[in-house]
């Protein structure tokens, strides 16, 4: 079993396993270390866990409560691979389900759970502007809207919850040049994460790492419009901390490559038509 950490955070901690057990192989007892939802993305395990026994295969969800011993068995294939999100018991409060909702052991392949589970997946990837903190969430509170049968619905925002989130949006465009997480913002906010995402996304339509990416990248779209920077200043300047996340990023929203968006807005039209003229208004 190899585990790589992608994202640690107070609330939530994100977790790549890989497990290469076979046919054979004994199998050990573990304790899960938190709350948790580990979407399995590829394989399949056994799990047994407080005298009941699951068969998980790719979309499943192994469900994970602190404390609580299990045992995985490989009776069928050789290995697995799962994308864990761990929260902290202060986030799981804050999302007000009882705790047996957590000791459900497993959900099975559910289309509500899969596309969030695969949403993950691409933003551990670096190929949704989704921050990896923010489907972690959503997937879990969905989680849990199915397994305990309580649909959530959320209250209309009053104006001071607008205004909240407003002042949220301003506090992060101001500073969208440095580093900002899900935890950080709410802070700010004096919300959970949980509550935080909720009201953002409610109130303006996007979460709030949509909204710290699209920041970024308008000012990235000006600085290449204005002058003759390098790209890799320039990637850097904005916040992204990596240019190949950069590159990628902007071409997913311009359909063009920075250096290309440049010429174009220096008039070069050639260079775009050569390309499939993505920004054509023809």
């Amino acid at each position: 079993m190899t585990a790589k950490t992608l994202l640690r955070r107070d609330a939530i901690a994100v977790i790549d396993y890989r497990c290469s057990a076979a046919p054979g192989d004994a199998p050990f007892v573990e304790v899960h270390p938190a709350f948790s939802v580990s979407y399995v993305r590829k394989g399949s395990f056994g799990c047994r866990s407080r005298g009941r026994s699951f068969e998980l295969v790719a979309g499943s969800i192994l469900v994970g409560h602190p404390g609580d011993e299990y045992m995985c068995t490989h009776d069928h294939v050789c290995g697995d691979e799962c994308l864990s999100f761990q929260l902290s018991p202060a986030l799981v409060e804050a999302m007000g389900e009882r705790a047996d909702s957590w000791r459900s052991g497993a959900a099975p392949p559910l289309p509500e759970l899969m596309v969030l589970g695969e949403l993950a997946q691409t933003a551990a990837e670096g190929r949704s502007d989704v921050g990896l903190d923010e489907v972690g969430l959503l997937l879990a509170a969905r989680f849990l809207e199915i397994v305990s049968g309580h649909k959530r619905h959320a209250p209309a925002a009053q104006a001071r919850d607008r205004r909240r989130a407003v002042d949220a949006a301003l506090w992060i465009d101001a500073r969208a040049h440095e580093p900002i997480d899900l935890a950080g913002a709410a802070g700010e906010a004096g919300l959970s994460p949980f509550h935080f995402l909720r009201l953002f996304t409610r109130v303006l339509g996007v979460t709030p790492h949509q909204y710290l990416v699209r920041s970024r990248l308008r000012r990235a779209a000006r600085l290449l419009a204005e002058g003759d920077r390098p790209v890799t200043d320039i990637a850097y300047d904005v916040g992204f901390g990596d240019l190949s996340n950069f590159v990628r990023t902007f071409h997913r929203a311009a359909r063009a490559s920075p250096r290309d968006f440049r010429r174009w807005a220096k008039g070069n039209r050639k260079i775009l038509q050569e390309r499939g003229a993505p920004l054509s208004l023809g």
